[in-house]
Parts: C-alpha cells; structure tokens; sequence
C-alpha cells in the first residue's frame, strides 16, 4: 500500500515503562485493530490484564469485545478523541519516520518516571546510531567475554529500577492531580441527564464555529468518567 494513503496511527502504550507500539493504517477498523493487538502486544509481550481505549466503534465493536473476552482480558473506555489528518503528503512523512520517531522515543528518558523506556521494558539500553559515529564508553570498553556477565547484572538490578521509576512516577502523578484538582470542580453524570458535548476543534474551524454540541442524553456510564 502507497505511503500516502497511511492516514491514520494505531498505538498502544504501557501506562508504567512508556513503551510505545504504533501501525499507520489507511483506515481503522475493528479487524485492524484486532491484528494489532495481536501482532504488536499480544505475539510479542504477552496478554495484557488490561486494554484501556477511546469508545470510538473500532474498540467497542463485537469483534473487538469478543477477542478480548475469550483472551481474558478486561477492557476499559475513555472520552472519545478523533485524530484530525492534515493531508496524505504530512501522513505519508509520518508512516514513512514512524521507526525512527519510536527508536529515539524508547532510548530517551521520559519526564515522569526519569527513566529510558528501552531499559524498563527490557532491562539494558540500547547502543544508538549516535554512539557509532561518536566514541562513547559502552562501544569503546566493550568486552565480549563480559557481556553476558553485565546483561545478567543489568537484569538483576531491573526490579530495583522499576522501583525507583514507580516511585518518580507516583510523585509526578501526585503533583499533577493535586494542581488539576485545584482548579477543577468534579462533575458526574446520571443515566438521563441531559449534556452538552465540546466541539473538537478541525482545521477547517474558525472563530464562528460553535464551542458546544447538543444536548445529548446520557445513556450509560462506562466507567473512568466516560459515558
């Protein structure tokens, strides 16, 4: 299939390492995300206890239920996002570095838990392009008698890592929550009410464009403030 009718990115990301699997498809569909769930988590890390997902139709659908049913595993929903394309020649850009987009964002240390997803998801850093060109101490030092030595003691050390890491993150998170929870005032929503819905914002919007849609009635609460 051309590059250019790649309009659209499934991901998935594990909520602790940050690990990141995407897939530019041409459109997403129940089936497509069946594979790849399969293909990209399932095939590679193993069953998850947990998928959490917008409740667009390509995740709620009988298809999707089904798999994830006889698979075991739980599935939850959050507010509906609509990822907004800015045309087939930025998509086709996007497919075309989507491995090098990942590469650097697995080998950099992420903001919330100070930590390199490479390293939380498989126990060692990965040797970049950048150390080839540039000496660095991991190429220079470089032992192959040793080497199997250091990765055992890089797994040894990976459940002390992953316990820092879970403690960074748990402080971040509470700082976060605690500046949002300042300044929000929490509202939950009965079956019946009825609501507005924000208005997502295109490229074709303009100052004149509403900012709200509806009402709406409420139906069913999912769960996690998603109706």
């Amino acid at each position: 299939m051309a590059l250019g009718q790649l309009k659209f990115l499934l991901v998935a990301i594990d909520y602790f390492t940050k690990w990141v699997e995407a897939e530019p498809v041409a459109t997403i569909t129940a089936e497509k995300v069946k594979r790849f769930f399969w293909k990209k988590i399932i095939c590679r890390y193993g069953l998850p206890a947990e998928i959490v997902s917008d409740n667009g139709t390509q995740f709620a659908s009988r298809v999707t239920t089904n798999f994830c049913k006889e698979l075991q595993i739980r599935k939850s929903f959050t507010s509906v996002e609509h990822p907004q394309s800015n045309g087939q020649a930025e998509a086709a850009n996007k497919a075309e570095e989507l491995p090098q987009v990942l590469s650097s964002y697995h080998t950099t240390p992420h903001s919330t838990t100070n930590e390199i997803p490479f390293r939380l998801t498989f126990g060692t850093e990965a040797v970049i392009s950048v150390e080839i060109g540039e000496s660095s101490p991991r190429t220079t030092l470089f032992e192959p008698g040793e080497n199997e030595e250091e990765l055992r003691a890089n797994l040894d050390m990976l459940q002390v890592v992953h316990e820092v890491a879970h403690v960074r993150e748990y402080a971040v998170k509470t700082r976060v929550a605690g500046r949002y929870n300042r300044r929000t005032i929490p509202r939950k929503f009965h079956p019946q009410d009825l609501i507005l819905r924000k208005v997502t914002r295109t490229t074709n919007s303009n100052k004149l464009t509403l900012n709200w849609e509806g009402p709406f009635r409420v139906v069913e609460e999912v769960g996690r403030g998603a109706y």
